[in-house]
């Protein structure tokens, strides 16, 4: 069985959040998360960096902490949601793949 948990992903948002804030790299950010474990990364770029970050919610509810943190939190409508993702079957040179039939 394969399993589909990420695992670090929120810990990579955030360390690139804030170094590429510190580098400059960007005048805004946006985070495509409901993950409230962003919320401290946020909270640094926006009081310390001065640089707004916004989230764009993927989900039906938004996370209190994000909302009360993030510059500005935004909803994926569904539809569009919908005609932004990949195929549901991919191929690599290891072979085929498929998306989870939950996603």
């Amino acid at each position: 069985m394969i399993k589909t948990e990420e695992k670090g992903t929120d810990v990579n948002i955030a360390a690139h959040l804030v170094h590429d804030g510190h580098s400059g790299a960007y005048e805004r950010a946006v985070v495509v998360s409901n993950d409230s474990d962003l919320v401290e990364p946020i909270r640094i770029v926006i009081g310390e960096l001065r640089l707004p970050v916004i989230v764009v919610n993927p989900y039906e509810r938004n996370s209190v902490e994000l909302k009360q943190t993030a510059s500005s939190v935004r909803h994926i409508r569904k539809g569009v949601l919908r005609i932004s993702q990949f195929a549901d079957q991919l191929n690599d040179h290891t072979g085929s793949f498929r998306k989870p039939a939950s996603w």
